[in-house]
C-alpha cells in the first residue's frame, strides 16, 4: 500500500479536485492507497469534504506544516508515502514514476511545478527564475515529496523547528542517505499566492525570509506568506 498524506488549512474549495486527482492518479497507476487528509484547525468544511470523499481525517490544532505532514505519517500504513499539498494536482506518471525511482535505490523525490490560472506576468517570471535555481540544487518542493517510510523515520521526519523550509531540509536529510529525485513531469500547484498579494508584499516578505536566514524559519510570526491563511473564493 501506498499512503498519499495531505496537510490542509480551510482548504474547502481546493481540497476537492487534488483529493480527486490522487484517486484517479492512484487508480490509474493501479496501486492499492490510502488517504489522509491532516486537518490542521481548520473552520470550514475542509474535514466534512475529506470524509465525504472517502479520506481518514486526522486533526490537530498547530498551525504548522511540518507538524502536519508528520501527523499524517504518524497514521499512513503504507510503506511509501507521498506528500501532497492541498492545493495540487498529481497524475499517474507522478505515482508510478516515484515508486520506480524509490524502487531503483533514490531516498526520496518531489517534482517540477507550474501553477494553475492566470497569474501577473511577473509571477510567472520569478516563478521561472526561483525554480531554475531551486532545482538545479536538486531539492524538492513541498507540494509534493515523497519517500519510503523506513527513509522518512530514518531522518525523523519534517523538522518541527520549523514553520517554512522544512521541504528543504528534508531533502538535504534525504540526500545525506542516497540519491535524490526530481521528477520530469511537473505537479500543477495553486497559484492563489501570485494572484493575491502583490509583488511588493512577496519580494519583502522573501527578502526578509532570505536575510533573517535559517532563524527567521523557527517563528510563524513573519510567516505570512505561508500563514496569513487568506483563501481565494472560487477554484480556477
Amino acid at each position: 500500500m501506498i499512503s498519499f498524506i495531505v496537510p490542509a488549512h480551510n482548504e474547502e474549495l481546493e481540497l476537492p479536485a487534488t483529493l480527486l486527482a490522487i484517486g484517479a492518479a492512484a487508480a490509474e497507476a493501479g496501486e492499492n492507497h490510502e488517504v489522509i487528509v491532516v486537518d490542521d484547525a481548520s473552520t470550514d468544511a475542509t474535514p466534512a469534504i475529506a470524509c465525504s470523499a472517502g479520506a481518514q481525517v486526522v486533526s490537530i490544532n498547530r498551525r504548522q506544516i511540518a507538524a502536519s505532514r508528520n501527523a499524517g505519517a504518524r497514521q499512513a500504513r503504507g510503506e511509501i508515502l507521498f506528500f501532497v499539498d492541498a492545493d495540487t494536482r498529481i497524475k499517474a506518471t507522478h505515482v508510478r514514476d516515484g515508486i520506480s525511482a524509490l524502487q531503483a535505490g533514490y531516498s526520496g523525490g518531489s517534482a517540477r511545478i507550474i501553477t494553475d490560472g492566470d497569474v501577473p506576468w511577473w509571477g510567472n517570471t520569478v516563478l521561472k527564475v526561483l525554480s531554475a535555481l531551486y532545482f538545479a540544487n536538486n531539492l524538492g518542493a513541498g507540494a509534493f515529496i515523497f519517500t519510503t517510510r523506513q527513509n522518512f523515520e530514518a531522518i525523523g521526519g519534517f523538522d518541527e523547528q520549523y514553520f517554512a523550509g522544512e521541504e528543504v531540509f528534508l531533502s538535504l536529510a534525504l540526500k545525506k542517505i542516497g540519491r535524490f529525485k526530481v521528477l520530469r513531469e511537473p505537479m500543477i500547484t495553486s497559484g492563489r499566492k501570485l494572484r493575491m498579494h502583490s509583488g511588493r508584499s512577496l519580494w519583502w516578505q522573501s527578502t526578509r525570509l532570505l536575510l533573517g536566514g535559517v532563524h527567521s524559519c523557527r517563528s510563524r510570526k513573519r510567516l505570512d506568506l505561508w500563514y496569513d491563511g487568506k483563501r481565494e473564493s472560487r477554484t480556477i
